[in-house]
């Protein structure tokens, strides 16, 4: 069957958050949240849901499942992804958007990329990619106030809902709060003070000795929780907006992520990053507030920390773009979020012949600034502690 795009115009709402309630509930219900109405800094909103096929990857294999029927392969699970994309639909309408892959790539996927010891416990179970091919999108245009649901019509199923979706988003109101969310116990950390002090001291005896120059030492917490965890999001992006948030409701979990950082870009061939690496708090009192900016845009160890990831990403960027294009267009940019300001660089550079944006993400992957700096010995020690 030849594919019909579709595309049709809906009223628009300026918080996004009341459209997802109509399909947050839905199979791989996705919300890409650019924050508004609560920060200005994003233009759009996309939401998704019920993926034509969805691709997840766990322990070397990597599972296609369309429908009643799955496909298992030990291929690299971008490649993998590569053959379930298929050719780039045509842009309806100038969006950013209208069917494609939405999904998550989680830090451990990085064993596919990278040859690391496996010594940390996998204590999550759960896939360290999944992603859903999807035929349609709600798309939200913030800055024209306009909302397009679209589709590529390569899925028979969308013709055929496609009068229920848009009654659907159009009978959106301000947003259930009916659905109740808390946390039942306090969040407890995988490390105790000890465990941590003693990873932090040996991190400065791996930086002392010139294995690494930095190496971000994160925890994990755990907590019991009741209720739904849409509505947990839903508090989460009003007290801490950010311009590159997400919802994800999948079978094995659901993401919450409120990120003022884009890890990459990529338009028309021309690639870019923007690494964060620097923080200070906000102040209520503007003099205060100022002098925390300025304040980090002093400071040499920000800088420091800041420029070695901007050299990191410049070599990733390198694996995949034309020699010679690589460019540091900004430098220790000061941008200030609802919470926090940030020290922020810009890489760029320009996509080889015959490269696409997935082997992009794969060069890149996981991001320097989650891991520190060189990166294969950061995260070889991040697996050791």
């Amino acid at each position: 069957m030849m594919a019909r795009p579709m595309l049709t115009e809906i009223p628009y709402h300026p918080d996004s958050a009341a459209l997802f309630d109509a399909v947050a509930c839905w199979p791989w219900a996705v919300f890409l949240d650019c924050g508004r109405p609560f920060v200005e800094q994003g233009r759009y909103d996309i939401i998704a849901a019920d993926p034509m096929l969805v691709v997840t990857t766990r322990g070397g294999l990597t599972r296609v499942q369309r429908g009643s029927g799955t496909k298992v392969s030990s291929a690299d699970p971008f490649a993998v992804l590569r053959n379930c994309l298929g050719e780039p639909g045509e842009s309806l309408n100038g969006l950013p958007f209208s069917g494609g892959a939405l999904g998550y790539f989680s830090y451990d996927l990085g064993r596919r990329i990278e040859c690391l010891p496996q010594q940390a416990e996998d204590a999550e179970q759960i896939p360290e990619m999944a992603v859903g091919v999807y035929d349609w999108a709600l798309v939200v245009d913030h800055r024209e106030r306009r909302s397009f649901l679209v589709s590529q019509g390569r899925d028979r199923r969308t013709t055929l809902r496609w009068a229920d979706l848009l009654s659907r988003f159009r009978r959106a109101g301000p947003g259930r709060r009916h659905q109740r969310f808390r946390v039942l116990e306090p969040p407890q950390s995988n490390f105790d003070f000890e465990q941590y002090a003693d990873a932090f001291h040996r991190i400065k005896y791996y930086i002392g000795r010139g294995d690494c120059y930095q190496v971000n030492l994160a925890q994990r917490f755990d907590t019991r929780v009741e209720g739904s965890l849409w509505q947990a999001y839903r508090t989460l992006r009003e007290r801490n907006p950010a311009p590159f948030s997400a919802y994800m409701n999948t079978p094995y979990c659901q993401v919450l992520s409120c990120s003022p950082e884009r890890f990459l870009r990529a338009n028309d061939g021309v690639v870019e990053t923007r690494p964060i690496k620097g923080t200070r708090p906000r102040s209520l009192h503007p003099d205060q507030d100022r002098r925390l900016a300025q304040e980090l845009q002093r400071s040499a160890k920000d800088r420091a920390e800041n420029v070695m990831i901007v050299d990191l990403m410049r070599n990733d960027l390198g694996k995949v773009c034309t020699p010679g294009t690589i460019r540091v267009p900004a430098l220790f940019e000061v941008e200030s979020f609802a919470t926090v300001h940030h020290l922020v660089s810009t890489v760029s550079g320009e996509l080889d012949a015959g490269r696409d944006s997935l082997d992009l993400l794969r060069a890149c992957f996981p991001g320097g600034s989650i891991t520190g700096a060189p990166k294969l010995r950061a995260m070889e020690i991040i697996e050791e502690l």
